[in-house]
């Protein structure tokens, strides 16, 4: 087995579901974000609009044809030869299991022919960290709330690897329900977005949903009952412009409701005094504003990745998978994807 390269760039590939996304990192301990080489990222939002949601085959077959292509437009963004490689960063999973063996093979076998280390990385242990490439990143211990598309969940952190999940997903995810509940209302795909986007023409107080699993103890998630209310009052609605946004509105409010209310209680049940908010859902404007002002109000710190690194992308990969190599981590040449796997399983990186 090679040994890590101390020092030298990252390649981290991402390729779990509907993006293709690569990145260049240099693993700078104070300061990983300056780090940070060059990222590109593709969107296959339009080869899988027609369909009004991800096709898995057509999504492994686009990640063939793009990937090789952004790993050059990644190297040469940073002036920098594959042969400067000291590691290549992959997410493992959990994903689309014909989406991650595409990026996996890849890397794979540029780390065979270049000699150099490779490691699987876990898809939410990268949103988990992907606020470190920001200034001002947070130190463990902190508490992350991660939200995407198929995860809610609430995450104790006491260091990289040292994970306890305090809450998850019972059946739909936050990011899940937007689109699910968007495309009820007749919004296009993506569903999300164009629902956050509607829910600004809304007036607020014209709807009013339940804020799910918030009246009892605990920290688990479920959407799916919100879903059915946003059914039934579309269904029974005038269906007007006015009337949709309303109800995107309520909805949306009921789902930061909601996630405040369950990180004020992670929070109070671990005594952290940070908070990390990531993945896709983490991009909301409203979920961003909210938590930051119950943070200066109740005395924690909300930390956010940019916007572009809310959604999957491979700068979030190359840094956890940097930090892993740089503590001596790697995996053997096999390629193995996981396309389910347990966020606490992982070793701690020291």
């Amino acid at each position: 087995m090679s040994k890590p390269h101390f020092g030298k760039p990252v390649l981290g590939i991402e390729t779990s579901c509907d993006e293709t996304g690569v990145a260049l990192l240099r693993w700078e301990p104070d300061a990983p974000g300056k780090g940070l080489l060059s990222h590109t990222l593709y969107s296959q939002i339009k080869l899988h609009a027609d369909y009004g949601g991800v096709v898995p085959e057509l999504a492994s077959r686009d990640h063939v044809r793009k990937l090789l292509p952004l790993v050059r437009e990644a190297l040469a963004e940073a002036g920098l030869t594959p042969t400067d490689l000291g590691g290549v960063a992959y997410t493992a999973g959990p994903g689309l299991v014909g989406a991650l063996l595409v990026g996996a093979s890849a890397a794979r076998a540029m780390a065979w022919a270049l000699g150099v280390p490779a490691i699987g990385v876990h898809h939410m242990e990268g949103h988990l960290l992907a606020p470190l490439l920001e200034e001002d990143p947070p130190k463990p211990p902190f508490v992350a709330l991660l939200v995407s598309g198929g995860h809610s969940m609430l995450v104790e952190v006491k260091g990289i690897g040292e994970y306890r999940i305090l809450g998850d997903t019972l059946d739909d995810a936050a990011g899940e329900a937007f689109d699910k509940t968007a495309k009820l209302m007749g919004l296009p795909y993506p569903g999300g977005p164009a629902l956050a986007k509607l829910a600004e023409q809304g007036r607020p107080g014209v709807f009013r949903f339940s804020r799910p699993m918030t009246d009892r103890p605990g920290l688990d998630f479920s959407f799916s009952g919100l879903k059915t209310q946003v059914l039934l009052a579309w269904q029974q609605s005038d269906q007007s412009e006015q009337t949709r946004a309303d109800i995107a509105r309520a909805f949306e409010e009921a789902i930061v409701d909601t996630m405040l209310i369950k990180c004020r209680r992670a929070l109070q049940a671990s005594g952290a005094k940070r908070l990390v908010i990531a993945g896709g859902v983490g991009a909301n404007k409203r979920l961003r504003a909210e938590l930051a002002a119950a943070g200066e109000k109740d005395g924690f710190k909300a930390y956010f990745p940019r916007l572009a690194f809310c959604t999957d992308n491979g700068a979030m990969i190359a840094l956890a998978g940097a930090i892993r190599l740089a503590h001596g981590q790697q995996q053997d040449e096999s390629v193995q994807v996981f396309p389910r796997w347990d966020l606490e399983t992982l070793p701690p990186a020291i």
